[in-house]
């Protein structure tokens, strides 16, 4: 029996995705992501093999323990992939973007794919039928822009996002919804279009935390699926381990 727990440690959550014969059984929050909540996890559920994906500075005894106790991979520049990266500095990219770009080579082998993560950032990621990873773009996520506005000026609130808005804004509020949630689907619409105009075909895979509040209000057509980096991270880490 096979089994894995791939680690996502993103600026906003730590979470673990704990995957038994190569299907994907649940996904964990955690609260502290310290060396001791992960050994209870690691005494539930007993994993074969650990893949470790942070784009934060987390404590490396958390490396240590998963190589004592699994057949451990720390997902970086140096990782076995299933795409090349002929960008200007390979080393640079993510390894939340390696994840994502691994799971749609992985999904869809034979066609371009542009992935698109919202969360704290919005990032544009682009590998076409050949599995290069051409490289794409990245703009400021939702609560980036919420708290811009609300730092940058003088009056106006922090607030969090909502369904509860409409096109036209009736108060201060509202207002702020509309222009944020709207303007991002408008954005990420007009990416899509741009590169429509380049490429005939290709796939649009949405994915991140902040899915819900766009996909309503995309025009384009999309495959929407939270849990892509993970099935990404378990690709890596089974070419790895």
């Amino acid at each position: 029996m096979s089994s894995a727990i791939c680690f996502d440690f993103g600026n906003t959550r730590m979470k673990a995705a704990l995957f038994l014969n190569g299907s994907l059984k649940e996904i964990r929050v955690l609260s502290t992501g310290d060396v001791q909540e992960i050994e209870k996890l690691l005494i539930e559920f007993p994993a074969k093999k650990t893949i470790l994906s942070s784009v934060i500075h987390h404590n490396k005894d958390i490396e240590q323990l998963l190589a004592q106790k699994t057949q451990f991979h720390l997902l970086g520049p140096t990782s076995l992939i299933n795409f090349t990266t002929p960008v200007g500095k390979p080393e640079t990219i993510g390894a939340d973007r390696l994840a994502l770009i691994a799971a749609a080579v992985d999904l869809y082998p034979q066609q371009h794919n542009l992935v698109i993560s919202s969360g704290t950032c919005i990032t544009y990621n682009f590998v076409n039928n050949a599995h290069a990873f051409l490289g794409g773009s990245i703009s400021p996520g939702m609560q980036m822009r919420f708290k811009a506005m609300h730092e940058q000026t003088a009056l106006l609130p922090l607030i969090s996002p909502s369904h509860d808005y409409s096109l036209i804004g009736y108060d201060t509020k509202t207002n702020l919804l509309s222009g944020v949630i709207l303007g991002m689907a408008a954005e990420i619409d007009g990416i899509i279009g741009s590169y429509e105009e380049k490429y005939a075909n290709f796939n649009v895979q949405l994915t991140g935390g902040d899915l819900s509040y766009f996909v309503p209000h995309l025009k384009k057509r999309i495959f929407a699926d939270q849990n892509l980096i993970y099935k990404g991270l378990y690709a890596i880490c089974e070419k790895n381990n």
